[in-house]
C-alpha cells in the first residue's frame, strides 16, 4: 500500500474516534469557531514573497525533522520574518502534530493559518474552523472532483478559505469553478516522494487565471522562487527547508530578506 493510500485509512478510523470524543456540536460551542478569519488569498497577493511557512516536526520521509524548536518560537519568529501565511501540520501520526499546536499560536499569530491535513470529512472542516484555522487543504489526489466541490463549498460557508492542491495534469479537471481560493502545485510525487520544480513549471499555464496560484515543495533556494515568480506564481509554501535548520526563524528571515533584495 502507498504511504498516502495508509495516511487516507489511518484518518478514517482516527475521525470515527475523534468524533465520537468531541462531537460537532461541542465544535460548534468553542469561542474560536465563531472568529472571522484572515484572508490567506489577499496575504499572498500583498507579499512582496507570498511565502507560507511551514511548521513541521516529521513527516513519512523524514523521521526526524525538528523537535528541538518549539512551534510557539518557529511561529513568532516566521511572522517576524515576513510570512504571508503558516502551514501547521495537524497530523499525528504521521507528522506528529495535532489540533493543539494550531490552538496554542492562534491568539499570538497575526498572520493567516493553513491548516495542512488530510481532509476527508465535513468533521475535520468544522474542526480546522474550531481550533482558529483560516484555511483548509483539500488534496485532489486523495478526493474525487464531486467531494472537492462539496468540502469547499461547506469550508466557504463557515468563512474558510480553501486551498486546492493538484499533483499532475491529470487532475487539472478536478478543480471547481467556484469556492477555491488557491491552487497549488505539489512538486514532490506523493507515491515516490521524488521532487521537481518543472511540475509548477509545466502546470503553471493549465490553471485557469482566477486563482491565486502557489508552488509547494522542494523548494529550499531564492533562486527558485524567484524562476517561479518569473512564470507567474503568486506565493510558495516552504515546508522542510527552514525546520531542518538549527534556528528556522533566522533561516526563514535570511531567505525572505534575500529575495526582497532581488526581486
Amino acid at each position: 500500500m502507498k504511504i498516502l493510500d495508509k495516511i487516507v485509512e489511518n484518518m478514517k478510523s482516527e475521525i470515527i474516534r475523534v468524533s465520537r470524543k468531541t462531537p460537532i456540536s461541542l465544535l460548534e460551542n468553542k469561542s474560536l469557531f465563531s472568529r472571522q478569519c484572515i484572508s490567506l488569498k489577499d496575504s499572498i497577493k500583498n507579499s512582496s514573497t507570498g511565502i507560507i511557512c511551514e511548521f513541521k516536526r516529521r513527516s513519512p520521509s523524514n523521521e526526524n525533522i525538528n523537535y528541538k524548536s518549539t512551534i510557539s518560537e518557529v511561529i513568532l519568529g516566521y511572522q517576524k520574518a515576513g510570512a504571508a501565511g503558516l502551514s501547521i501540520l495537524t497530523n499525528k501520526k504521521y507528522f506528529d502534530g495535532e489540533t493543539k499546536d494550531i490552538q496554542d499560536i492562534r491568539d499570538v499569530s497575526k498572520i493567516p493559518i493553513l491548516r495542512k491535513e488530510f481532509i476527508i470529512s465535513e468533521y475535520q472542516i468544522i474542526e480546522a474552523k474550531s481550533i482558529g484555522s483560516d484555511a483548509i487543504l483539500l488534496i485532489a489526489s486523495i478526493l474525487s472532483r464531486e467531494e472537492i466541490i462539496r468540502y469547499s463549498k461547506f469550508a466557504k460557508s463557515l468563512g474558510l478559505e480553501v486551498l486546492l492542491e493538484i499533483h499532475s495534469a491529470n487532475e487539472l479537471n478536478k478543480i471547481p469553478g467556484n469556492n477555491i481560493d488557491i491552487v497549488g502545485v505539489n512538486n514532490r510525487n506523493l507515491d515516490t516522494l521524488e521532487i521537481d520544480l518543472n511540475n509548477s513549471i509545466e502546470l503553471y499555464d493549465e490553471i485557469p487565471s482566477q486563482f491565486v496560484k502557489i508552488s509547494e515543495s522542494g523548494i529550499n533556494m531564492p533562486e527558485s522562487i524567484i524562476k517561479l515568480k518569473e512564470v507567474g506564481y503568486d506565493g510558495f509554501l516552504i515546508g522542510e527547508s527552514f525546520m531542518k535548520t538549527n534556528n528556522p526563524m533566522e533561516s526563514a528571515y535570511n531567505f525572505i530578506k534575500k529575495i526582497e533584495n532581488e526581486i
